[in-house]
């Protein structure tokens, strides 16, 4: 028989997960914490697996992540019904997405102003876009953008274009460390935006350079771009933040036919959904700025 869980013990595991414990849980569903424990309680008894691990943040096991993304799906289409229904107006649907950091600097943020417009919660996920599927199959989010074009089970994939990337520098910096007619690519201090960040270890390494000693962690998308421009190091910058202050000779390119394109997916539940199908849109329409892929 298959099992088919209630509501009520969907929403507590995804609360439980969102929230980080029981008692949080409890809070967001308003509702007391020996409620959630007996849902959570039922809910293992009726797959006959643990859920949850009861950790400090609780998380997902195996089994718990499959539920989580029937729980994510399932909070959407119960919310678009009630307010088809005008059962419940309060209720708002909620829409859990992973984006890139260099993406959402950039031109996720014409989806961002459109969501603006809407009477839907958005929650956003940052993560590299090589790991951002990774969130998809946890249940964690409803879409993704990715640089995977292999669509996660149950998902839809599009292309969305190429956001390119060109190595730059503040010219005291590039000025300071040029050698002949080029930079000193193996001493030249480097700015990475943390450790899964490896466009620049991976442009080296085709330039048959290793890493310099001097490697600079900057994980935030503006301040990385602001410590490059204050000259704490070099990096692949993405075009839309390179272009203005090129024109401005805030930072110039160091190699002028070098650059670095990263194709971009997205990723998406396959969802009846017309929130889901309005996002996508959205996404869509933002990403008609990225460069076509070739």
């Amino acid at each position: 028989m298959t099992m088919m869980p209630p509501p009520e013990q969907l929403a507590a595991l995804l609360a439980i997960v969102e929230e980080g414990t029981f008692e949080a849980a409890g809070r967001a569903l308003h509702v007391t914490t020996s409620a959630i424990s007996q849902r959570i309680r039922a809910l293992e008894t009726s797959c006959g697996q643990v859920v949850v691990r009861r950790s400090t943040p609780c998380e997902p096991t195996e089994a718990g992540e499959v539920l989580v993304r029937l729980a994510r799906q399932t909070a959407l289409l119960y919310a678009e019904a009630g307010a088809v229904l005008a059962a419940d107006e309060e209720r708002r649907a909620s829409l859990a997405v992973v984006v890139n950091a260099d993406s959402l600097a950039t031109w996720f943020r014409g989806v961002m102003a459109e969501i603006a417009t809407w009477t839907t919660s958005l929650h956003l996920f940052v993560e590299d876009q090589a790991h951002s599927t990774d969130l998809l199959r946890r249940g964690d989010v409803l879409a993704a953008v990715t640089s995977d074009p292999t669509p996660v089970q149950g998902c839809s994939v599009e292309a969305l274009g190429v956001l390119r990337y060109r190595p730059a520098a503040a010219p005291e910096f590039a000025a300071r460390w040029r050698h002949g007619r080029g930079p000193r690519w193996a001493d030249m201090p480097v700015v990475a935006f943390n450790e899964k960040d490896t466009l620049q270890r991976d442009y080296l390494a085709a330039r048959g350079v290793a890493v310099p000693a001097v490697r600079h962690r900057v994980p935030t998308s503006a301040d990385f771009h602001e410590a490059v421009r204050l000259g704490l190091g070099w990096a692949l910058v993405p075009e839309p933040q390179l272009l203005p202050d090129l024109e401005a000779g805030r930072l110039e390119v160091l190699h002028a036919r070098d650059h670095v394109d990263v194709a971009l997916y997205w990723q998406r539940w396959r969802l009846a959904s017309p929130t889901l199908d309005r996002l996508s849109a959205a996404v869509r329409s933002a990403a008609s700025s990225l460069r076509a892929p070739k």
